[in-house]
């Protein structure tokens, strides 16, 4: 009965989202256009429950948002991942064993990912297919909705177009399940048990345990202490999905221990975590290692963002002048912004592509482009990458997956290749910019995209000064649901914005290794 209401493709199920939308269609009245969901395309033709309005409603306040805001198409879910160092005419540097320096064999991954993963981390091919178990699941939440931000717009006052691709309808609330689904298929494929994995702000930890609660594995999660006090919500997250959580660091590896030693109070880092998570996968036979971000396999799993976004654009005639997305290990900005570099490298579009970090973790702005390790103990093979040095431990911004001490080496290589360029900007303006997003888009954002609102409502100003009409297109990577302490403080007054410490730095610096490959 319900299907019937509904046009699908023939290649594509009944979605739990158009069940719900189906639901509430038993009459041919309409809601009134304001109340019409975002993410409910033409070519559906639901109907719906009519509600009445005052009069005294200006009807203009009541425009679609599926007509008005979202770009309102269907598309299909990508079949395949696009791999950017295929099109790079100049290749990324190779990874080196940490302890010999010369360049990593892929065997030398064995210990900590499985198979096919491995091939992708090193693999020219262009595009590589995404398996049906993966595409299968992806339709609980893909394809993600393109909206145009018009309410912003107009509170700007700027000629700009403003859209965001939304990953928050992931049932974790961000983009990371994009690679945790693949990762944990291509485990439990392999016949792995158990899998470990660091976490920041939660979101990847979230995302990991809801992809293992679906394959059957086994999943341990180190939280960057700062993050694990300031969400518990993300924490219980993971172990409503079966997932154990540590707090990082912790007392249950050497790495923790040492750290703990040394500093009794420490908030953690991104880096301290990997290592933890890496020191039990490589002493665990039955145990592999899952990242969130940095690795190529990672940024390559996510391109599932830009490509649905590429078809969306193209539906509505638009091309884009400036994408932006935040930054911390990079995943989420390359996500997008590959499938358009790959345009732009064909001649085919030539927008401007814009980083943005935290000032008080500037890899891109502050760092140097080094080989250096992954983790903070040293156990990662050495990545040539931007790094303020792989001892450094953020101060505990808000945006705790931004609080890395490091950026993905594509991403680094396609920086210094001169593709994109990068600004760091502070936390309480970042947040200015949420709110002002909150109360004309109605979305409350995770604070890590925060800053890509705050560089587009810049973007956006600037277009108001200058007259120019450019098409912005930001990375909305997920919901602020989880995060909502952090807008208490802002909107108290408390929070302050953290800066990076030079003399941290420089002392972070030092240690980096000295590698001539």
């Amino acid at each position: 009965m319900l299907k019937a209401k509904l046009k699908q493709p023939q290649d594509r199920p009944t979605s739990r989202r158009d069940l719900m939308a189906a639901a509430l269609s038993p009459s041919p009245r309409r809601f009134p256009p304001s109340l019409r969901s975002p993410f409910v395309g033409p070519d559906e033709k639901l109907n719906h429950f009519t509600l009445k309005f005052k009069s005294s409603v200006h009807k203009s306040h009541y425009q679609p948002r599926a007509k008005a805001n979202s770009c309102d198409v269907r598309v299909e879910i990508p079949k395949q991942w696009y791999n950017l160092v295929a099109d790079l005419s100049v290749k990324p540097p190779p990874p080196l064993h940490p302890k010999t320096h010369k360049p990593l064999n892929p065997e030398d991954l064995s210990p900590l990912f499985p198979d096919e993963l491995i091939k992708q981390e090193v693999t020219n091919e262009r595009f590589i297919s995404i398996p049906d178990e993966v595409i299968d699941v992806f339709r609980l939440w893909r394809p993600t909705p393109l909206i145009r931000a018009k309410r912003l717009e107009r509170l700007l006052e700027t000629p700009a177009r403003i859209y965001y691709k939304y990953e928050g309808t992931s049932p974790a609330g961000s983009h990371k399940p994009n690679t945790a689904v693949p990762q944990a298929w291509y485990n439990a494929k392999q016949g792995v048990k158990k899998v470990v994995t660091e976490t920041g702000a939660g979101q990847w930890g979230s995302s990991l345990a809801f992809a293992c609660s679906l394959f059957g594995l086994n999943c341990e999660v180190w939280q960057v202490r700062a993050s694990y006090d300031q969400k518990p919500y993300r924490r219980l997250m993971m172990q409503t999905w079966g997932a154990k959580v540590h707090p990082s660091p912790s007392t249950v590896t050497n790495c923790g221990k040492k750290i703990l030693e040394s500093d009794p109070s420490s908030p953690g880092s991104l880096g301290i975590a990997i290592s933890e998570a890496v020191e039990v996968a490589a002493t665990n036979v039955d145990t592999k290692y899952c990242l969130g971000s940095v690795l190529n396999h990672v940024l390559l799993h996510q391109t599932v963002i830009g490509e649905e976004c590429l078809k969306q654009l193209e539906a509505i005639n638009e091309t884009p002048d400036i994408i932006i997305g935040c930054t911390g290990g990079g995943s989420n900005f390359g996500g997008l912004a590959f499938p358009f570099i790959r345009e732009k490298l064909k001649g085919r579009m030539s927008p401007i592509f814009r980083a943005v970090e935290p000032t008080a973790c500037p890899s891109l702005t502050k760092g140097i482009y080094a080989y250096d390790y992954g983790d903070t103990a040293g156990m990662t093979p050495l990545m040539k990458m931007h790094t303020l040095g792989h001892g450094f431990v953020p101060d505990p911004i808000h945006a705790g997956g931004l609080r890395y001490h490091g950026m993905a080496p594509l991403i680094s290589h396609v920086y210094e290749l001169g593709f994109m360029e990068a600004v760091a900007i502070p936390q309480t303006e970042c947040f200015q910019a949420a709110v002002q997003f909150a109360r004309t888009e109605g979305l409350i954002p995770a604070p890590e995209p925060t800053h890509a609102i705050a560089a587009a409502i810049r973007e956006a100003l600037n277009c108001k000064a200058t007259g120019e009409e450019k098409v912005i297109l930001m990375a909305m990577c997920g919901h602020g649901h989880f995060d909502l302490a952090a807008y208490d403080k802002y909107l108290h007054g408390d929070m302050i914005d953290l800066s990076y410490s030079t003399e941290k730095v420089q002392a972070s610096l030092a240690a980096v290794p000295q590698v001539v490959p």
